[in-house]
C-alpha cells in the first residue's frame, strides 16, 4: 500500500467512525469507540496501517489520561476514605476473577479474555495496555469489540433497573444526601456584630487573626457612615459594625472575640457577581486557595473548580493548576480577580508542547527500566505503564521551575482524542483479519461471557456498597459509573436525579479505576 494511501485510509476510517458514533438510538451512541468497528470492517478486507500510527496514538492517549487523572488520583485516597477505594477494587478485581474463571473453563486465549475484560468494563486505556503487553495483539482488540457494545448498554440498563428492583426511592436518597452534606459541610451564614470588646480595640484584623481563631471571616466593616472592605491592616474600633461569614459554630466564637450580635445591618451597595475564570497566570500555579486569600482581599469565594472537564468541590487547601476553571462569587472587584487569575484565552489556546515532549521522554525511559521483584523475577512497566505513571506524577506536581506540566482542558481533550483515534484505527485493522473466523467459532458465547463480566461486578459492588458501607444510592451509582469508566452511564444517572452526588463519586473513583484497569490488563497479559 502506498504511503499516501495509508494517510487516506487512516482518516477515512476515523471520519466514518465518528459519523457512525454520533448516531443515537434511544439516547445511546458508540461515540469515539465506533472507530474500532469501522477499522475491524476495513481490516477484514485486508487493509493494514503502519504500527507507527498506533504507537504515537498510544503515547498521546495514555499521557493525556494521566495528566487528567493525576491531581484527582492522589487526592481521592485522602478525601473519600476507604469505602471508595475498597469498592473500586471489588468492582475491578471481580471483573478480573470472572474473566480468569471463564478463560480457564472455556479455554479462551488470555489475550482474547483480556480484550473481553476491557470491553466489558468499557476501558479503552485498559485495551491500550493489553495490546501493548499481549503477544497476539489482534485477539485483545477482537475481544474488546465483542464485549464493548453490551459494556455500554449494560451499565445504563443496570442504573435504570437496579433501583426499581430493590424499590429504592431516589427522591428520598437525594434528601438524605443533602442532610449528609450538611453535616460534612455546615451551612455558611452571616451575622452582624457590634465591637465592644476593649481587648481588641485599636488592633488590626491581621493582628487579631480572627479567621484562625474562629473559622469565620470578616467580610464588611461599617465605621460611622462609611462601609469598607476589610484588609489585614484595617483597625478595629469601638462601635464598629462588623459583618462576619461562617458556620453557626464559628459565628458563636466570633461573638466572644468581637461583641454581641445586632439586628443592624450593613448595606451592600454592589450586588454579588458570579463568573467563571480560567487560571492562566503561571505565578499562582500550585498555590492553595488559602494562599490566594481571595475572600479577605477581594471579598470573593471559589465555589467550583473545573479541571479537565470534571467539577471538583473546593476546600481551603485545594491547589490551583494551570488551565483550571474557577467559578467565583464576589462582592468586590471582578477586574482585580481576573488580573490575578489571568483568564487569558490565548494562553489556553497556545499549547506549550515542550512539557508534553519532556513528559513522554521521561515516561518512555521509566517504562524501559527493569524492576527486580523476587526469585530473580524482573518486571518492566512498559510503554503504557511508564508514560501513565510519569503523567500522573508530573501533573500532580503541576509546576517545576518555569515548566508547567498541566495541560489545559481543551488541549488535553484534543490530545487524548487524537491519540485514541489513531490507536483504535490501527488495532482495529489488525484485528479485522481474524474477526470473522473468531465470531463463527465462538462469537455468541464470547458475547455472553462479556455480558457476565459487565453485570456481575456491578451487582457485587452495589450490594456491598449498600449493605456493608451503607452508601447513598446516588453516590453508589456515581461510583459505579466511575469504576466502569462509563461516561454514558454517568449521563444515565443524570437523567434520574438532579443531585451532585453521582458527579462527586464519579470524579473521585474514575482516576483510580483507570489506573487499576491498566495495571490489571498488563498483569493478565503478562
Amino acid at each position: 500500500m502506498a504511503f499516501w494511501t495509508n494517510y487516506f485510509v487512516l482518516f477515512l476510517i476515523i471520519a466514518l467512525g465518528m459519523m457512525i458514533g454520533r448516531i443515537k438510538i434511544k439516547g445511546i451512541s458508540l461515540d469515539v469507540s465506533a472507530v474500532i468497528f469501522v477499522a475491524l470492517f476495513f481490516g477484514h478486507f485486508g487493509v493494514r496501517l503502519p504500527d507507527a500510527f498506533q504507537t504515537i496514538g498510544l503515547l498521546f492517549f495514555i499521557y493525556a489520561i494521566g495528566v487528567q487523572a493525576g491531581p484527582g488520583f492522589f487526592d481521592s485516597f485522602k478525601q473519600k476514605g476507604i469505602p471508595f477505594v475498597v469498592l473500586t477494587l471489588v468492582l475491578v478485581l471481580t471483573g478480573v476473577l470472572v474473566t480468569l474463571i471463564f478463560s480457564n473453563i472455556y479455554h479462551i486465549d488470555m489475550n482474547m479474555a483480556v480484550g473481553l475484560f476491557t470491553g466489558a468494563l468499557t476501558s479503552t486505556p485498559g485495551l491500550a495496555a493489553a495490546v501493548e503487553a499481549s503477544s497476539t495483539k489482534g485477539l485483545a482488540s477482537i475481544g474488546y469489540g465483542i464485549a464493548y457494545p453490551f459494556g455500554v448498554i449494560g451499565v445504563i440498563l443496570f442504573i435504570y433497573i437496579f433501583p426499581k428492583i430493590f424499590r429504592i426511592d431516589l427522591k428520598k436518597e437525594e434528601q438524605k444526601y443533602v442532610e449528609e452534606l450538611g453535616k460534612t459541610f455546615p451551612q455558611i451564614i452571616f451575622r452582624h456584630f457590634v465591637v465592644n470588646n476593649k481587648n481588641i480595640m485599636g488592633k488590626t484584623i491581621g493582628e487579631l487573626k480572627i479567621r484562625t481563631l474562629t473559622g469565620a471571616t470578616v467580610s464588611l466593616i461599617k465605621k460611622a457612615a462609611i462601609t469598607v472592605r476589610p484588609s489585614p491592616t484595617t483597625i478595629i474600633e469601638q462601635g464598629d459594625l462588623i459583618r462576619a461569614v461562617g458556620t453557626k459554630e464559628s459565628l458563636e466564637k466570633i461573638k466572644l472575640v468581637i461583641g454581641p450580635v445586632t439586628k443592624q445591618s450593613i448595606p451592600v451597595n454592589k450586588r454579588s457577581e458570579a463568573k467563571w475564570f480560567f487560571v492562566t497566570n503561571k505565578k499562582i500555579v500550585n498555590k492553595s486557595l488559602v494562599e490566594l486569600n481571595l475572600f479577605e482581599t477581594f471579598g470573593a469565594t471559589v465555589t467550583r473548580i473545573r479541571r479537565s472537564g470534571v467539577d471538583i468541590s473546593p476546600h481551603h487547601h485545594s491547589t490551583i493548576k494551570f488551565g483550571d476553571k474557577l467559578f467565583v462569587v464576589c462582592t468586590g472587584s471582578m477586574h482585580e480577580i481576573e488580573s490575578l487569575l489571568g483568564n487569558e484565552d490565548k494562553k489556553l489556546m497556545k499549547t506549550d508542547f515542550l512539557p508534553i515532549a519532556l513528559g513522554l521522554v521521561i515516561g518512555i525511559m521509566l517504562g524501559s527500566i527493569s524492576v527486580p521483584l523476587f526469585l530473580g523475577i524482573k518486571v518492566k512497566l512498559g510503554l503504557t505503564g511508564g508514560v501513565l505513571i510519569a503523567a500522573l506524577v508530573l501533573s500532580r506536581l503541576g509546576k517545576v521551575g518555569p515548566i508547567i506540566w498541566n495541560v489545559s482542558g481543551p488541549a488535553n481533550q484534543f490530545m487524548k482524542q487524537l491519540g485514541l483515534l489513531f490507536f483504535l484505527a490501527v488495532v482495529g485493522t489488525k484485528a479485522g483479519a481474524s474477526l470473522m473466523p473468531t465470531i463463527r467459532e465462538s462469537g455468541m458465547s464470547l458475547f455472553a461471557i462479556g455480558a457476565v463480566i459487565t453485570i456481575l461486578p456491578m451487582f457485587v459492588t452495589v450490594l456491598m456498597g449498600r449493605f456493608v458501607f451503607k452508601l447513598n444510592m446516588l453516590t453508589l451509582l456515581g461510583l459505579l459509573t466511575g469504576g466502569m469508566t462509563s461516561t454514558p452511564g454517568l449521563s444515565a444517572v443524570d437523567s434520574i436525579t438532579e443531585s451532585s452526588a453521582p458527579h462527586v463519586a464519579y470524579a473521585t473513583v474514575y482516576p483510580f479505576a483507570t489506573v487499576l484497569l491498566v495495571i490489571c490488563s498488563q498483569f493478565m497479559c503478562g
